[in-house]
């Protein structure tokens, strides 16, 4: 695979990475921006106040935004479910929809970073705009994937350096938790899956993005120059998105556009 290259720089504290309809998407946390690369130019969007958010798209096309800090999950701009009955008090933090209509969404159940670590939960949101808990007990909910047969959703546990796993009902209902990869010394933030199966997973302390299969074994790791918060893949598979900051001044990733949006080629030389 070939280096990494830089796409864009300028960004203040990018997530939320998504390849959708052939274009690459992204949200920039601070500056309140959901992005879409056009050409390989930025494009907004749209604009959100408050952090997190982040994006996933129905099955009927529509853009889902789930609003952090307003307990709330958008369709298209408007309100499609409230989420504060379940936790109003802590952030919303991903989201992932499948096939169905479902969008899984996650809450850290903590006040990152100033709180006590404290255990998170993921949501459940029915295409009538109903939310409700599924799971709980999730030490630092980060990213998560649903595989595409909407057999399973992949959960990453930043601070149990894990990715844990459940089976979904068609009603959204989880069950049979199991721990899909243990990663010792990591800290697992974004995921996506890639068509074999395995997850790329980005690591802000680690500086990289790693592939683990099933059972945690690492088929390969990409360094990068600073902390990495999350990656997609192109739908051939052939390109691999990740976005980066320099998190060691926590100030700065609020106001020092240092993050960067990185190309890496993953086609055999």
């Amino acid at each position: 695979m070939a280096e990494p290259r830089v796409v864009l720089t300028g960004i203040v504290m990018g997530e939320s990475v998504r390849w959708h309809d052939g274009k690459l998407w992204f949200c920039d946390w601070a500056a309140g921006e959901v992005i879409r690369l056009d050409s390989g130019e930025p494009t907004v969007v749209t604009r959100m106040t408050g952090l997190p958010f982040c994006i996933d798209w129905l099955p009927g096309g529509e853009l889902l935004i789930l609003d952090g800090p307003g307990a709330r999950l958008l369709r298209d701009g408007a309100e499609h479910a409230d989420l504060s009955p379940i936790d109003g008090a802590h952030p919303w933090n991903d989201i992932a929809a499948d096939s169905r209509g479902n969008a899984f969404v996650n809450n850290i159940g903590y006040d990152f970073p100033a709180g006590p670590p404290a255990p998170g939960l993921v949501a459940v949101v029915t295409p009538d705009g109903k939310a409700r808990p599924v799971a709980d007990g999730l030490l630092f909910p980060n990213g998560m994937a649903v595989t595409p047969d909407d057999a399973t959703l992949i959960v990453a546990e930043s601070h149990a350096a894990r990715l844990t796993a459940f089976d979904i009902a068609p009603d959204g209902t989880l069950s049979n938790r199991r721990v899909w990869a243990d990663l010792p010394g990591s800290a697992p933030d974004g995921i996506c899956l890639d068509a074999t199966g395995a997850v790329w997973y980005a690591d802000v302390p680690n500086q990289h993005c790693r592939r683990v299969r099933e059972g945690g074994e690492v088929l390969a790791t990409i360094p990068l120059p600073d902390g990495a918060f999350d990656c997609a893949l192109t739908d051939d598979q052939q390109t691999l998105y990740a976005v980066t900051a320099d998190y060691t001044d926590p100030q700065a990733m609020f106001t020092g556009h240092t993050g960067r949006l990185f190309e890496i080629s993953l086609a055999a030389n």
